[in-house]
């Protein structure tokens, strides 16, 4: 196995890793400042995003690339919309 392989496999562990410490955010702060809790969910799911493609692009993994992609996408997603509720509720 070659540093470029072993790089991708770590960078693809650190994609999962973001989206499991943005659900673990969500599942234990409970009620708070929504407003940044919105902006943290946003920030973790690009960099896992960017950390899935960089892990595909250096290990040629699939797997990583799926489940970076899929699993950081869905917390994208939230953190947006919760971020557009937010601005609603405000108005």
């Amino acid at each position: 196995m070659t540093n470029k392989v072993k790089t991708g496999i770590i960078m693809g562990l650190s994609s999962m890793l973001t989206m499991f410490i943005s659900i673990t955010i969500f599942l234990f702060r409970g009620p708070g400042d929504m407003h940044i809790d919105s902006i943290i969910f946003i920030v973790l799911a690009v960099i896992g995003i960017l950390l899935a493609i960089f892990s595909w692009i250096k290990s040629k993994l699939l797997a990583f690339l799926i489940l970076g992609l899929l699993g950081n996408g869905i917390v994208l997603a939230f953190g947006i919309l919760l971020r557009i509720a937010m601005g609603i509720s405000e108005a």
